[in-house]
């Protein structure tokens, strides 16, 4: 052996076997006393060790033969919208202000003649209403498609022009959506301050018909003004809705002519300065497009 050391005799070994014994069963003792007053998790004990579904799935409450409580199975994928159609509608096109003529057409919304499409509104240090609608739209669809939804837009900045607001119906229509919602901001009087999502009214001829949507589409609203509310911390519109956030209208194409639940959101006032500050601000956008984004989610898990 190494070091110069013997080999014990055997007297020694079992004294020291002895001794050994002696410290250790006593040791061990207290081991599974402290393990047995935290409790086995299997068997709803306290254990600081977490099982797989601890962070996922409650403990029953008291009460009832399970705690009076539904246990609700474990969401593996964390995509509650796996499934889902969205179409999002970024309100006007960048590139609208390069084709006045081929916008100023007329097209049927279903009960008149309205204009193909406008170059919206803006700010009154030039930030554009379409650029708005962009960047917004753009941040709801990352955050809706993390969430496992298809998301279909109607334009990208990619387009001439338009698309013509019939045409921006018919983009949710083809794609069977779950949920549709037009991006916008409005272009009211300074002093007027605030958001508003618009509903589609009931309406019926030539080829609009909105009975099947107006209901789905007022919920699908609701749910928008209420998240929108709290993700931005703004105020429903001081000059339309009577404080509810919530407007009915019967001229827009995009909402008459949709056979799928859909909305338009007006999120601030571009001609106001206090809107304007948050519209043109990046954060304040990323707040609102998680909010579209809530109010979406919130409808589609009703």
């Amino acid at each position: 052996m190494s070091n110069g050391s013997f080999p014990p005799s055997p007297g020694r070994r079992s004294g020291t076997l002895a001794v050994v014994l002696t410290a250790l069963v006593p040791a061990c003792l207290a081991g599974w006393l402290i393990w047995d007053s935290m409790g086995d998790p299997k068997s709803g004990g306290t254990s600081s060790l977490p099982t797989a579904d601890s962070t996922s799935i409650a403990p029953p409450a008291s009460g009832g033969p399970s705690g009076g409580a539904t246990r609700h199975p474990k969401d593996d994928s964390g995509r509650p919208l796996t499934g889902k159609v969205v179409v999002i509608d970024p309100g006007h096109n960048p590139h609208n202000r390069d084709h006045p003529s081929a916008i100023a057409r007329s097209v049927d919304i279903g009960t008149a003649k309205k204009e193909c499409d406008t170059t919206g509104t803006a700010t009154n240090s030039g930030y554009s209403e379409a650029s708005f609608t962009l960047d917004v739209s753009r941040r709801v669809r990352t955050l809706l498609q993390d969430r496992g939804a298809k998301v279909v837009f109607t334009q990208d900045g990619d387009r001439a022009y338009g698309p013509c607001v019939d045409e921006r119906a018919e983009i949710g229509n083809k794609a069977h959506a779950d949920a549709a919602v037009s991006v916008h901001a409005d272009g009211a009087a300074a002093g007027q301050r605030g958001f508003h999502v618009i509903l589609p009214a009931s309406v019926r001829g030539g080829g609009a018909d909105t009975s099947a949507i107006t209901g789905p589409s007022h919920r699908l609203g609701t749910r928008l003004v209420t998240e929108f509310s709290e993700a931005t911390g703004a105020k429903p519109a001081n000059y339309m809705g009577d404080g509810t956030g919530l407007k009915v209208r019967d001229d827009l194409g995009g909402l008459n002519l949709s056979t799928v639940p859909k909305v338009f959101i007006e999120c601030g006032n571009m001609r106001d300065s206090k809107d304007a500050a948050q519209l043109t601000d990046a954060a304040w956008r990323e707040r609102a497009a998680r909010g579209i984004a809530q109010g979406i989610t919130d409808f589609l898990n009703r």
